[in-house]
């Protein structure tokens, strides 16, 4: 897809074969007229007055899904129409959300499915017409720039996340995350078992010794400011499991399908630093990835298993099925290295954060007020919305272990996904401030966010924001 500035009236253009648009207060939805050689699709915004941010991008994706619909290669769009004063958005901001969100939509997973004749339908074009001061048009420009980088990767994270798991293993993520920082100036090691083992990554090579796949450790390193810069660097960690089958815990059939996108975590935190680096924001960011199957087999580990974590805290495993969180342990204690400024993990954790928050908000968890507030105002901004859920004492007591330091999973079977963040906590350092991000809401899509099927790209959107905002 491109974005072009251009001088002139939507109506110029249309003249040419191109889709104009019309915002309208009422009338039937996603209408094309034709007259005098022009296509005007009319999309029904009601009172202008009542527009919000957040109904703006769903708007820009139903505009494309509209113009996808009906075959329409190239859009005429009067970017004026698009102001709402009572927004108070500058035009560069404006336009970041405009191109990202087009993107967004113009996107469709089809690896697998057969082509037809006359090609897939897509947006080749679309014109931003009535930017007419050179001022604005400049800022339009860079706003259009950083909105298709940017949703280029939250395109490139959905793609990888909604690949099947016979094709998307441990292996292939870790040469996927090599190839998407192909020459960009980010240094990429690949550890395999061996070199875990020498790590004593006891959490990471416990949870994958059930599958044939060998599991990866993914370290990904982005010296935007120097590394001679003061301070450590931000560290993202994204949890890596390519299929989880629940291991011996298996999952009951309703819940299995789909848990191919369960390195959704890992699959964004890989495409904000790709992001990063084509943005060229000037902090020093480091991703770390564990990548692994959980599967049931003879090898597999079990229930009752006591796992030796790199930390050096032993993990009494209860449930085979709360693995991301034991992968997480040694990755977070990796982190320690770095002495980092921030670090934020992310993983499709939990149910229970998807019975707490439903599937429009991911969890967020942090000790820290002025980072919880950042993120919530910045879930705002982008479009990746979070809500805190408590990280109290208390909770604490539910997750000690019996024959080992700490439970994989809490003594009840409410609360999971805090006592899931209070397992986490454990190997965090409070030498700096640390937030945990459940994705699981956002694992999917949903039928009213105008997106195509799949994985939703859930939190690319908000940590670009927080790296080049913390």
């Amino acid at each position: 897809m491109r974005i072009k500035i251009e001088k002139g009236s939507a109506e110029e253009w249309q003249k040419n074969g191109v889709m104009g648009v019309a915002l309208v207060t009422e009338g039937k939805d996603g209408v094309v007229h034709e007259t005098d050689g022009r296509s005007v699709l009319e999309v029904v915004i009601g009172e202008r007055a009542k527009m919000t941010r957040r109904a703006l991008r769903v708007l820009i994706r139903r505009i494309v899904r509209e113009a996808l619909a009906k075959k329409y290669a190239k859009i005429a769009v009067d970017f004026s129409l698009f102001r709402f004063e009572h927004l108070q958005m500058e035009d560069a901001d404006l336009a970041e959300l405009l191109a990202v969100n087009a993107r967004m939509a113009d996107y469709t997973f089809r690896d697998f499915v057969t082509e037809p004749k006359e090609g897939w339908p897509s947006i080749v074009e679309i014109l931003f017409t009535n930017v007419s001061q050179k001022i604005a048009q400049t800022k339009v420009t860079e706003g259009v720039r950083r909105g298709l980088i940017i949703g280029e990767e939250v395109n490139r994270s959905r793609h990888i996340a909604t690949m099947p798991g016979g094709v998307m293993t441990p292996a292939v993520l870790a040469r996927h995350a090599r190839d998407s920082v192909k020459n960009l100036p980010v240094k990429c090691t690949i550890l395999d078992e061996a070199k875990m083992e020498r790590l004593k990554m006891g959490g990471v090579l416990g949870v994958g010794k059930g599958s044939d796949e060998p599991s990866r450790f993914i370290i990904m390193e982005y010296w935007g400011a120097g590394k001679s810069a003061s301070g450590g660097p931000i560290v993202l960690v994204g949890k890596g499991v390519t299929f989880d089958t629940g291991g011996i815990n298996l999952k009951p059939s309703g819940y299995i399908l789909g848990m191919n996108m369960d390195m959704s975590g890992g699959a964004a935190v890989i495409h904000t630093l790709a992001a990063a680096a084509r943005l060229k924001v000037k902090k020093n960011i480091v991703a770390l990835i564990p990548a692994v199957e959980n599967m049931p087999s003879g090898s597999s580990y079990r229930p009752g298993d006591i796992l030796h974590s790199m930390s050096g805290k032993t993990i009494e495993v209860l449930d085979t099925d709360a693995e991301g969180r034991i992968i997480l342990a040694d990755a977070l204690h990796y982190a320690k290295q770095y002495k980092p400024a921030l670090v934020v993990d992310v993983a499709t954790l939990t149910g229970a954060a998807m019975a707490a928050l439903g599937e429009r908000a991911t969890a967020l968890f942090t000790e820290d007020e002025n980072l919880e507030l950042k993120l919530r105002h910045l879930g705002e901004e982008s479009g990746d919305y979070v809500w805190p859920l408590p990280l109290w004492e208390e909770y604490d007591s539910e997750i000690k272990g019996t024959f080992g330091d700490v439970a994989n999973v809490g003594t009840t079977r409410y609360g999971g996904a805090i006592t899931a963040a209070m397992f986490l906590k454990r190997f965090v350092d409070k030498a700096y401030p640390w937030a945990h991000l459940d994705i699981a809401p956002r694992m999917t899509t949903l039928a009213d966010e105008f997106l195509a099927k799949g994985s939703a790209g859930a939190p690319v959107r908000l940590l670009v924001k927080l790296l080049e905002k913390y």
